[in-house]
């Protein structure tokens, strides 16, 4: 990897649990360019924490000193509102705001208001499509009130794994996008036992996110919902298979190799607003690269899972090294504690 994408998580508060990466970035030691978003950790108190931030952070501030888009913030999410959470636990039953969430609307609304009036871009979890019905209605709402401000700056819906296409049109006439994450391959089987084969099959519909020419991004939900390891998200995208091989999309709902590889970087560029400078591999962009273990677009597809880096560069500089790179691999301190398995055994993916 040479770039992620932190959506913000429960437990994880800012800034007070963000300083070991903030000390990275002040000493312009940051090994990947990072960009993240704030996520209220307080139910009931969101609005309050999100006017705290604003006043004292800037949407677009590098916290990197030497590496360009290093250390940067996006704005708000993935949670906006306690309130307007549907969780995507497969094993329970689907939250439904309308019946379960008295305050949902008046909650979002609030702090959906209060990003756009003060410039912040902002994205939502959102598993479920009637959730995303719903939460439309209050953003056409907001987008209107304000003179479409809205759907002038960056917005998206992560998830969205039961997204109607009515409503997919509707975050285009938005301007808004859509970033994917790999949890069906990791509690797919529990999705068809509450919902059915059938529904699986275009969960998310990412063919026709990509057919109305929707910005789409692809990710993995790392670490607490899934795995960080892009090859496994990949090889679902591709195969439409969970990581235990049982089959869930339907063959038009499954990626090309190209189209995947695609999604998480081109695609994903833009869900941080850098796809001007990062994504491709072109003159006038940032030289961020790997070289892989084997050839992506020519091993057999369950091979794609075993895939890894042999070579790892970041804005021109070598930031990491193994097999017959490894005398350029950069000195790294210690693993601590020092009886991680980490090292011992090296990434949980090694065989």
């Amino acid at each position: 990897m040479t770039s992620g994408i932190d959506a913000g998580g429960g437990g994880h508060k800012f800034p007070k649990d963000y300083s070991g990466t903030k000390a990275l970035a002040d000493a312009g030691e940051m090994p990947i360019r990072l960009s993240y978003f704030l996520f209220p950790q307080n139910k009931g108190s969101e609005y309050e924490e999100f006017t705290e931030w604003m006043e004292t952070n800037e949407v677009g501030h590098d916290g990197e000193i030497h590496l360009d888009h290093g250390y940067e913030l996006e704005g708000g999410g993935e949670f906006l509102a306690w309130s307007a959470g549907d969780f995507e636990n497969f094993l329970a039953p689907q939250p439904l705001l309308d019946r379960d969430r008295p305050t949902w609307r008046s909650d979002l609304k609030r702090i959906v208001r209060l990003h756009v009036d003060n410039g912040w871009p902002f994205r939502i979890h959102a598993t479920y499509g009637e959730t995303i019905s719903l939460m439309l209605d209050v953003f056409e709402e907001v987008n209107e009130e304000t003179g479409g401000k809205l759907a002038s700056k960056r917005w998206l819906f992560d998830h969205a794994e039961t997204v109607k296409v009515e409503d997919l049109q509707r975050i285009k006439a938005l301007n808004g996008g859509v970033a994917i994450q790999a949890r069906m391959a990791y509690a797919g089987e529990y999705f068809v036992e509450r919902y059915g084969a059938e529904k699986a099959k275009e969960a998310p519909p990412v063919r026709k996110m990509m057919d109305l020419g929707l910005p789409v991004g692809a990710g993995t939900d790392g670490t607490r919902v899934a795995s960080y390891n892009p090859w496994p998200a990949l090889y679902w995208l591709i195969t439409g298979k969970t990581v235990g091989d049982f089959q869930l999309a339907s063959e038009e709902n499954q990626l090309t190799r190209e189209e995947a590889l695609h999604l998480y970087t081109k695609g994903s560029a833009w869900v941080s607003n850098e796809e001007t400078v990062k994504g491709t591999l072109e003159a006038g962009m940032y030289a961020d690269f790997a070289l892989l273990s084997d050839d992506y677009f020519t091993i057999p597809e369950k091979q794609i899972n075993d895939l890894k880096s042999v070579m790892t560069v970041v804005g021109g500089n070598i930031v990491f090294a193994a097999e017959e790179f490894a005398p350029m691999n950069p000195p790294i301190p210690e693993v601590i504690p020092d009886w991680s398995p980490v090292k011992y055994f090296g990434g949980y993916q090694n065989q």
